[in-house]
């Protein structure tokens, strides 16, 4: 086992693998006002939020979690003041008191708050100044949900740090990452260090998939996917899914366990292995290596299209859980190499205009085309190189959807944007 790519595979897998309560992006605005009002040393009477576009998206029309059913940029950040713990960073909301959530919403009406559009030309930016008496606070998130790039405080600067997207080192060494070299270390490396990530992710991911199936939040697609469709493994796969985010749009306050920043991508790639590996008794062992390459390639096909996009994230996810039930059903590097192909010739192009309940059909649809992909190898059909944007290798491919995701669809991002904003 070749030891850069095996501690590269452990790196990727530490830093992406973490819990999370909610929506990641209310979160990140919540963290971030936290860590404003920490910095302040007070509760802010005024606040100014600047937040990029694809934040604005994917926070206005999800519940913030122990909030009593808020949405909105304005509802995460009076949250993060109020009740948000900074040191829990994504689970700063986990532990908010029944007195705390009334204080929320009264807070929310008494305290002055504006929203304006970043500055910035990072996708993924978050800025909350708070002011109280002559004192003020500002702090800055960019380009990860926890990456604090600047704290001042009265106008001193405590913290200023180059920006992620610009130095770029961390996703130059996910560069090298490639479906072969995944599968390498998913089938020979030994697992001890990232096991107990991988178990976090099995138990906390079912558990609101579990949540999700026993009641009704949002659309209910979980639930409607098992009534109208059957029983079947597959079926399974994509409903059980589904209610994971179901359940996590709408104000569930179970915690997840996060892939490339996002809960539902972290449940779409893994749920559907849990669902199959129980149908095929599959070793616990195989089950953990296959969880490990279907949230690595997760990880490398949202590498190339970035944290937000107009993509949606869930296709990335399904096509890792397509590859990591394959894998389950003894599929070797080609069976996956191909179900990959196959399932990004399917939903690439599926549009992301923020999180919210439909989220969770789109879920079935990846996983779906994960499972297709899948099928049709191993029944003798393929899609070839030449068709559509296909290339013949599947890294050619998998850059290709990258540029249409990035580059492509930036103008639609755009659209999608101006039109929620209209409609708000």
């Amino acid at each position: 086992m070749d030891k850069k790519l095996y501690d590269l595979c452990v790196r990727v897998l530490n830093e992406e693998l973490l819990p999370a309560m909610g929506c990641t992006e209310p979160i990140a605005v919540a963290y971030c006002a936290a860590l404003a009002r920490d910095t302040l040393g007070a509760k802010p009477d005024r606040a100014e939020i600047f937040v990029s576009g694809n934040i604005l998206k994917n926070v206005k029309s999800v519940i913030v979690p122990n909030t009593g059913g808020l949405k909105g940029v304005i509802s995460a950040a009076a949250a993060g003041i109020v009740a948000g713990v900074s040191e829990k960073k994504l689970e700063c909301l986990s532990s908010v008191t029944g007195a705390q959530r009334e204080e929320i919403s009264v807070y929310k009406t008494q305290a002055a708050f504006s929203v304006e559009k970043s500055r910035s030309d990072s996708v993924f930016d978050i800025a909350i100044r708070v002011y109280h008496n002559e004192n003020s606070a500002y702090v800055r998130i960019a380009e990860r949900h926890t990456n604090v790039v600047k704290v001042t405080k009265n106008g001193n600067t405590l913290l200023d740090k180059e920006c992620e997207c610009q130095s770029n080192t961390d996703e130059c060494t996910r560069d090298d990452l490639t479906v072969k070299k995944i599968y390498d270390f998913v089938s020979h490396a030994d697992l001890s260090e990232i096991t107990p990530l991988l178990e976090r992710q099995i138990a906390y991911n079912s558990a609101i998939a579990e949540e999700g199936l026993k009641n009704d939040y949002g659309a209910r697609v979980g639930k409607v996917l098992l009534k109208s469709f059957g029983n079947d493994v597959h079926n399974r796969a994509r409903a059980t899914a589904s209610a994971g985010s179901d359940a996590r749009m709408n104000g569930c306050e179970l915690p997840v366990v996060i892939v490339s920043g996002s809960g539902n991508q972290g449940i779409t790639a893994s749920v559907p292995l849990v669902v199959y590996a129980k149908e095929l008794n599959a070793p616990h062992e195989k089950l953990l290596r296959a969880l490990a390459l279907s949230d690595l390639i997760t990880i490398h096909l949202k590498t190339g299209i970035g944290r937000l996009s107009a993509y949606c994230g869930a296709v990335s996810a399904g096509c890792g859980a397509g590859a990591g039930i394959c894998y389950l059903n003894g599929g070797g590097l080609d069976d996956i190499c191909h179900t990959l192909v196959n399932a990004l010739a399917i939903d690439s192009g599926i549009v992301c205009d923020g999180a919210k309940s439909s989220c969770a059909a789109k879920i079935a649809s990846a996983v779906e085309a994960g499972l297709i992909g899948m099928e049709m190898y191993a029944s003798g059909s393929e899609f070839y190189g030449g068709d559509g944007i296909l290339a013949a290798d599947v890294e050619d491919t998998i850059k290709n959807v990258g540029d249409l995701a990035r580059l492509g669809m930036k103008s639609t991002d755009e659209e999608i944007i101006r039109l929620m904003i209209k409609t708000v």
